[in-house]
């Protein structure tokens, strides 16, 4: 049954709650802490030392396609669906500098990046409060790749190192106080061709940027798909984190594997993927040979990618990265309007996996793949392709989990748990429930088979194994305990 009744109903609700006139600045101090790399150069934590976990979306077009009642309708989904951080660009990809946002307005005055349209921006910066009242940090991209490397895309070119100082440092003074995160890039790759211009607009922007917020915000790189900003920048010293972009293809060898491999890089640095398979979106960018992701899909790599050891993972769906609406030209075949794509199943399945990794010492968890036992046949267990495991614990020993992406049995190595009792449970990626299992605690010694609740079906689930003296909630829940300080490797 179509829900096309809904998006008018809420936007028409909307139009009367909300003021007419823009929200005042909202200063980040008063709403949302600051963000900085963890001690271990694996995490991030708040300024008060708290463990972040990035739980982002991309909404590339929010800033260019949506007026204030349309944001408020997605801000507010998104914040209820326990989402941190929404990922939107400023210079938006579907002829963002000369088509007109909402409200009639381009970002720039005659395609000059050091004159910015302050009518424009107005818009930019109520969302940007508005997200930050709603504890949503913006993962902020001041312009798509195609502005400074038209390797495709709409373009035209319009940046150079003078201007790109000048716009990012405007941006930076203007969004000081605010809840964000730079991210530069936007999808390009650095052509070998032209590296040394393209380098050195990329570097002036970042100049700007920290002159302009006094280097008070983190910035990273959004690369191509299959690729990160280790890859691309090296270990340039202005990112203060890593993002890949493993992209939109399903398989975990050669895409979601090289997560890990970038956490294994020294220096260290974090990792997150900016942009894995959106839901709904034409697998391997063909739809007649793969068809369309769906939940299990989206689920899959949010799992593998923080048992892989990154510290957050930001979800996508196909239509509401374009904010597609009929009417709008779609881009690779949009399955649903924006408005409706907001209630797939997917977007809510992420919180369950933040929920997971919260509910156990934080800032202690390692990847570690080594806690399941390798089959007979390899392909079968740890396995290839959608249905490989992972693993993850704390550097402590009291806590492993393992991600099963279907019922199929496997062993695990029981000392990974130093306390000499283990408690175990399943818990659910699809609804965030756990149980028990068996009438347990277990020894911690030997090899011990666990078989999924749903076995032989593609079902995931995940085998949490916890030191029964802990004392620890079910997985999913709030701790009752203190978090840990004691940093992993």
């Amino acid at each position: 049954m179509s829900s096309s009744w809904i998006r008018p109903l809420l936007l028409g609700l909307l139009a009367v709650l909300l003021p007419s006139t823009p929200c005042s600045r909202v200063r980040a101090s008063e709403v949302l802490p600051r963000l900085q790399v963890s001690p271990n150069g694996r995490f991030l934590v708040t300024d008060q030392g708290r463990p972040f976990l990035w739980l982002g979306d991309t909404a590339w077009e929010l800033f260019h396609r949506l007026n204030r009642e349309e944001a408020e309708l997605y801000l507010s989904n998104r914040a209820a669906l326990g989402f941190n951080v929404i990922q939107a660009v400023a210079l938006a990809e579907l002829d963002g500098l000369q088509v007109p946002n909402a409200y009639g307005h381009r970002p720039l005055h005659d395609l000059d990046p050091s004159r910015p349209n302050e009518e424009y921006f107005r818009h930019v910066d109520w969302i940007v409060n508005r997200a930050n009242a709603l504890g949503l940090y913006v993962g902020f991209l001041p312009t798509w790749g195609d502005k400074w490397n038209k390797a495709w895309g709409v373009g035209p070119e319009v940046f150079t190192p003078a201007n790109a100082e000048i716009y990012g440092e405007w941006l930076g003074r203007r969004y000081r106080n605010a809840g964000v995160v730079w991210i530069l890039g936007g999808d390009r790759p650095i052509d070998p061709a032209r590296a040394e211009g393209q380098r050195a607009i990329l570097r002036a922007m970042h100049t700007g940027l920290r002159r302009g917020d006094g280097g008070s915000h983190l910035v990273t790189f959004h690369p191509t798909g299959g690729t990160g900003s280790l890859q691309v920048l090296g270990d340039e010293p202005g990112i203060d984190f890593h993002m890949r972009q493993n992209g939109h293809n399903a398989e975990f060898t050669g895409r979601y594997d090289r997560t890990r491999d970038d956490y294994d890089h020294t220096p260290v640095k974090p990792v997150i993927d900016g942009e894995p398979i959106y839901e709904d979106h034409p697998v391997g960018f063909d739809a007649r040979k793969f068809g369309h992701s769906i939940a299990s899909d989206v689920r899959r790599p949010l799992y593998w990618d923080l048992f892989g050891g990154a510290f957050g993972h930001t979800y996508g769906h196909h239509s509401v990265w374009q904010m597609w609406a009929p009417g709008r030209e779609p881009v690779n075949q949009p399955l649903l309007p924006w408005a409706e794509a907001l209630l797939q199943p997917g977007a809510a399945q992420m919180r369950h996996g933040r929920a997971l990794i919260e509910s156990r010492p934080f800032l202690e968890r390692v990847p570690d793949d080594g806690i399941v036992v390798v089959d007979r046949v390899p392909t079968s267990v740890p396995g290839a392709g959608r249905y490989r495991f992972v693993g993850t614990r704390d550097v402590a020993g009291t806590f492993a989990m393992v991600y099963a992406p279907v019922g199929r049995p496997f062993r695990v190595r029981m000392e990974v748990i130093r306390g000499p009792k283990v408690r175990a449970w399943w818990f659910n990626p699809r609804d965030g429930s756990s149980h028990r299992v068996g009438r347990g605690p277990f020894p911690n010694t030997g090899e011990r088979e666990f078989i999924p609740p749903s076995p032989g079906e593609m079902l995931d689930w995940v085998l949490v194994l916890d030191d029964a003296t802990k004392g620890y909630p079910p997985p999913g829940t709030a701790p009752k305990i203190r978090q840990g300080h004691r940093l992993g490797r």
